[in-house]
């Protein structure tokens, strides 16, 4: 296990420093929170350190919440799709959501072994607003997507429990997004570095349609010589000068995205 040390000073985004990132202007707060009716909240947990003992930590995990309109997503669904390229990671409702091409729960991101858990606090939270379901209405399958924290954290003492579901859903909102070591993305790795949570949005000039487009990132893949930024090759150079950390020392991982806009779109479009 590697300790996380506390944030000892302000963080910046890429953009702050400078970096070319596309060509179009982001929205207001550069986050899938972009896009009207978007709100995302994240449940952190963070016990302990030292070395791992199973079932006690240290614990580095979390669950991030994204809830598209307004959090009223089972009343009223919203077209909807799903894309995996080389993906073995699970996304369960993925299947139900690319054959009707609608989501009618919120979206939660967590780790390998919680998607279990998360899905049961997502079930609890929706039966409890909406009793009918089952009944009056139809039965659901939460939409829940993982990665692999399990360097970071002590992932089969199955730490994340409803409580941290509802802290997450209750949590979500609209404005500016927490990002990195937060979350779903507490626990994660990316290209050797610490990963994390990531969101980003576009909007594009009125001429094209004056459409918002927003996406968040649970990442978590790669080795240090792998990173580019802005198109550049920076792992190749930090491979070196960090070379003797402490790391993975292997590829693998994932990458789960959640894309959101307001384009008029149909579900095998998205």
């Amino acid at each position: 296990m590697v300790r996380i040390p506390e944030e000892t000073g302000p963080r910046v985004r890429a953009r702050e420093l400078g970096l070319p990132l596309g060509r179009f202007k982001t929205g207001k707060y550069n986050a899938i929170t972009d896009v009207e009716g978007v709100l995302v909240g994240h449940s952190t947990i963070i016990q302990g350190e030292g070395p791992l003992r199973p079932g006690h930590g240290p614990v580095r995990t979390g669950v991030t919440a994204i809830l598209p309109n307004l959090g009223n997503i089972f009343m009223d669904r919203m077209s909807g799709g799903g894309f995996v390229l080389n993906g073995a990671g699970e996304v369960s409702g993925m299947t139900q959501l690319m054959e009707w091409g609608l989501i009618e729960t919120p979206i939660l991101l967590t780790n390998t072994m919680a998607v279990g858990a998360v899905s049961d606090g997502v079930a609890r939270y929706l039966v409890q607003r909406y009793p009918g379901i089952g009944d009056e209405h139809d039965v659901i399958i939460p939409v829940v997507g993982e990665c692999d924290d399990s360097w970071l954290n002590d992932i089969s003492g199955r730490h994340v429990r409803q409580e941290h579901v509802l802290e997450a859903i209750n949590n979500a909102a609209t404005g500016p997004v927490r990002e990195g070591n937060v979350g779903g993305g507490t626990g994660m790795v990316t290209c050797d570095f610490k990963g994390g949570i990531g969101t980003s949005s576009r909007k594009l000039p009125e001429v094209l349609g004056g459409y918002t487009l927003g996406v968040l990132v649970m990442s978590n893949f790669g080795k240090m010589h792998n990173l580019r930024v802005g198109g550049l090759p920076v792992g190749e150079v930090l491979a070196e000068k960090f070379k003797n950390t402490p790391h993975r020392g292997k590829s693998y991982g994932s990458i789960i995205a959640v894309v959101a806009t307001d384009a008029p779109l149909l579900s095998h479009c998205l």
